[in-house]
């Protein structure tokens, strides 16, 4: 078929270029100039370099591809159904519509072949990050000298609004100190924004910025040249540090009149251009999705060429097996993410007698039980380790003379570990699990928003969880950050008011495996409840429980429901509502999500509705408990917090059983329901939907 510049390497390239405009014409909606510029670059990378078999889309020793840019998604797309994948042209035509296949920006399990929800800008870039760091860790653990059965790259292709985020230059930097040789990333060099040219806010050197984090670093001047990217990939495969090529690209280029201009971006070409186009590039045809076949053919010789691949690599896998059994199962065993038997054998427990501890020194001594059974847990903090309890014992520290080593250390960049983690798990063969304190969380925030979106189990641990950390003061107190986090859908949220309780919440999130979940723990020592008299720590697991009940059985008066370090607050407080006479019963809600997903049976049977008297007391923002009190209080905070000892802080902002107590009684009418509060408020409470001063 005739083709402007001839052959079939141009054949299918403008097919990709064709289907992509005409994909977001038809939508109404979308980016094609980046499609178009791109189409060259991913061309090369996909029909020269990259392993994968379009039938067997989760292959462990796969190479990865990520479109960190997610607006250009029509490009991956257009790959996809072109090579083999279950995708039909249909779906291309159903661009963004509801339901189909092909979102606006590629989104994880939705597409076959699509390895991570992109489009947050920075994301994609830094998850990819934590591939490499995944393959890199399984290679040194289960690779065996003639056996290398985990040997894959990651591939992805940035722009330079990629480039821009914060989260990619943490990632970046991370990467390079690292020294992840099997990363190599494409810069989309159009100068070209959503606002005009880059000169407008983005001039650095790339080349010396990446050389500097320690990266290899190639230009293509030409985003056309097939050969050149061909040469920059072989040379970047052959370079032991990871690589970034940045590629000269001409943003929708063929349009005849939009070719380089921010107006071949984020709106559809029209159909009058994509008319002047197709026939600028030599197009046989202005019909909307036409495929050559002479391109399809080309292409689909992606899905014999994967099949063989796939069947090599089997091959070497069974000799590996053969000669190193244990090796075999035990990265098998990774891969499946299988809890051994006995896993949980050593969990510990705590009673009243013991010395309190912190709920962060909990979990930690819970984290080094599981971990000496379960060798795919794998995880660190953001500089934090000591604070946050989190370094497994005996294990070495992950890096580039020992990328085997189970402790990471991410430095003080929360930004890529909440991405690295997604990456990691992800890959697969690893469990992650992140640390920093509860108020970092917030620059975790779109990292663990796309864990939820995609239901991958990363495990958040966030310490220093309240006012309650004291003298840091209000810049390290967080107030708004657990409603915040609960609004977040999937994401399970743990605030235990123990060390048993916390253990517990080890125990499920081990066994929690289709979403993410977060611990927010305390800086300050906790006393141990009594589990002979109270509930058991295991009610946990339906996220809010009867902790004691009013005395005799009888239905309660009032019921008062906490979390975390006001547990025992509320304990005390049921004992002064008991001496004036009042039926209390404490419930203790650790996690919002799971009482959430209880039957109505269960969450009436704790939370009785006929009890409308009912007080929640929470050292945080009120937001949202209005769904478990109804007409009812909560102590909480609606303002900043301050500098002083913890015990100063909540005596101050009225976290103290005497006000719980008055709360309770002014919902029975027995007092004006304010009391024990010292100097300057109360603290704020919520009543009903409404906030105001206690």
């Amino acid at each position: 078929m005739a083709n402007q510049n001839g052959g079939l390497d141009q054949l299918s390239i403008n097919t990709i270029r064709t289907l992509s405009m005409d994909a977001v014409q038809a939508a109404n909606s979308g980016h094609p100039g980046t499609p178009m510029a791109l189409a060259p670059l991913a061309y090369v990378i996909w029909t020269r370099h990259l392993r994968h078999n379009p039938r067997d889309p989760k292959w462990i020793d796969r190479d990865r591809f990520v479109l960190s840019c997610g607006h250009a998604s029509m490009l991956l797309y257009s790959l996809l159904y072109l090579s083999g994948y279950d995708l039909a042209l249909d779906d291309l035509k159903n661009f963004r519509q509801w339901e189909s296949k092909t979102p606006g920006h590629p989104e994880y399990g939705m597409t076959p072949g699509v390895e991570t929800t992109t489009g947050p800008l920075g994301q994609g870039f830094a998850t990819g990050v934590g591939m490499a760091m995944a393959e890199a860790h399984l290679a040194a653990r289960y690779n065996r000298p003639g056996h290398e059965v985990i040997d894959h790259h990651v591939y992805a292709i940035c722009s330079d609004g990629d480039l821009m985020e914060g989260v990619a230059a943490e990632a970046a930097s991370m990467a390079g100190h690292l020294g992840l040789g099997k990363l190599i990333y494409f810069w989309d060099d159009n100068k070209i924004t959503i606002e005009g040219s880059t000169d407008l806010a983005f001039t650095e050197d790339m080349g010396k910025r990446f050389e500097g984090y320690g990266w290899h670093h190639q230009r293509v001047e030409d985003g056309n040249d097939l050969e050149a990217i061909d040469a920059a990939i072989r040379a970047a495969k052959a370079d032991p540090r990871p690589s970034l090529i940045s590629v000269r690209t001409i943003i929708g280029f063929g349009s005849p009149n939009k070719a380089g201009s921010e107006k071949a971006h984020g709106e559809p070409l029209g159909a009058e251009e994509i008319v002047k186009t197709k026939q600028n590039l030599g197009w046989p045809t202005t019909d909307s999705f036409f495929v050559p076949d002479e391109a399809l053919n080309h292409m689909r010789q992606a899905v014999e060429r994967g099949a063989e691949m796939q069947r090599e690599w089997q091959g070497r896998y069974d000799a590996y097996r053969q000669a190193h059994g244990d090796a075999a199962a035990a990265l098998e065993s990774a891969l499946n993410r299988t809890l051994p038997e006995g896993w949980d054998a050593d969990l510990p427990t705590w009673t009243k007698d013991d010395k309190p501890i912190a709920t962060r020194a909990a979990s930690g001594k819970a984290l080094n039980a599981i971990a000496r059974h379960v060798p795919w847990l794998i995880g660190g903090s953001a500089d934090l380790a000591g604070s946050t309890n989190t370094l497994i014992a005996d294990e070495e520290s992950y890096g580039p003379e020992n990328y085997g080593g189970r402790n990471l250390h991410y430095g003080v960049r929360e930004h890529a570990m909440g991405s690295a983690m997604n990456g990691m798990a992800l890959h697969g063969g690893v469990r992650p699990y992140g640390a920093t304190f509860l108020i970092f969380s917030d620059y975790m925030r779109p990292a663990v928003r796309l864990a939820a979106l995609m239901e991958q189990p990363t495990i958040y641990i966030y310490t220093h969880d309240s006012v309650g950390l004291g003298e840091d003061g209000p810049t390290h107190q967080p107030i708004e950050q657990l409603p915040a986090l609960r609004a977040i859908p999937g994401l399970i949220d743990f605030r235990p008011g123990d060390a048993n309780e916390t253990a517990e919440a080890w125990r499920f999130a081990m066994e929690h495996t289709d979403g993410p979940i977060f611990m927010a723990l305390t800086r300050q020592a906790l006393p141990h409840l009594d589990r002979d008299t109270l509930g058991a720590a295991a009610g946990l697991r339906h996220g809010a429980y009867i902790l004691a009940d009013a005395e005799g059985g009888e239905t309660p008066q009032a019921v008062l429901i906490a979390s975390g370090s006001e547990l025992s607050l509320a304990l005390d407080a049921q004992k002064l509502l008991a001496a004036d006479g009042v039926r209390a019963r404490v419930v203790s809600m650790p996690s919002w999500a799971l009482f959430a997903k209880q039957d109505q049976e269960y969450r009436d049977r704790i939370l009785p509705p006929q009890v409308r008297a009912r007080v929640a007391v929470e050292a945080a923002h009120p937001m949202g408990w209005h769904r478990w009190v109804g007409e009812g209080e909560v102590v909480g905070i609606s303002h900043f917090g301050a500098s002083a000892p913890a015990t100063r802080v909540f005596q101050e902002l009225g976290f103290s059983a005497e006000n719980v107590a008055a709360k309770a009684k002014g919902l029975l009418g027995m007092g004006d329901g304010d009391a024990g509060a010292a100097g300057r408020d109360a603290g704020p409470t919520a009543h009903g939907t409404d906030e105001k001063s206690a």
